[in-house]
């Protein structure tokens, strides 16, 4: 009698093992799954397209020959991570002074940080490097003349807020400083200079 009950008490014991084993494999496959790793590669990596509009301030050569202006950015986001993201801007814009101007353009690529995730607000910061085409015409010796056109690489700081409307559609706003490197040129003065933009985003996911 005692060895049937031994056996039964056993055959007990190694039933709960097997169940309980195998509700754990259970909760540990469905750990994985849920994991932050699976969760951020399915709820933050994806593509943004964007624009931005708002107003250019030039400063330096750009300024002496053109004014401020409204201008349009575009804007390219590939959210990496739940802190970090890809984001590359491409800007071209031209300002008049008279006879004398500006144009800008440039394309700059930087990792942009968010600083803290409040609901669906996160503000950020964003900075890298780029490569820029900056021209100016202006007055050399009591003459109009344009200045070489060639590409200089340059830095790209700013500072910025997101807000989340829905999955698809993002708003924000951005301070954008580009700060393209000094132009040197054959036989007229080097070009120096930088500029700031403070602009309304539009971000389309996808």
């Amino acid at each position: 009698m005692k060895k049937f009950n031994l056996l039964i008490f056993t055959l007990f014991v190694f039933s709960i093992a097997a169940f309980s084993g195998s509700a754990i494999e259970n909760i540990v496959d469905k750990n994985k799954n849920n994991s932050p790793s699976n969760f951020l590669a399915s709820r933050f990596k994806g593509h943004s397209f964007g624009i931005g509009l708002g107003q250019t301030f030039l400063h330096g050569d750009f300024s002496k020959n053109g004014q401020n202006s409204i201008t349009v950015d575009a804007y390219y986001e590939y959210k990496a991570s739940y802190s970090f993201d890809l984001l590359i801007n491409g800007h071209f814009s031209g300002h008049k002074m008279g006879e004398k101007e500006s144009n800008l353009t440039g394309v700059a690529a930087g990792i942009k940080g968010k600083i803290m995730n409040f609901d669906a607000f996160t503000p950020f910061f964003v900075g890298g490097l780029g490569f820029y085409l900056p021209q100016v015409t202006r007055s050399v010796e009591n003459k109009i003349v344009e200045s070489d056109s060639k590409v200089t690489f340059g830095t790209h700081f700013g500072l910025g807020a997101d807000l989340e409307l829905n999955r698809n559609y993002t708003v924000g706003l951005i301070a954008h400083v580009h700060n393209p490197f000094d132009v040197e040129q054959e036989l007229l003065p080097e070009v120096k200079g930088f500029y700031y933009k403070l602009l309304f985003t539009l971000f389309y996911k996808f």
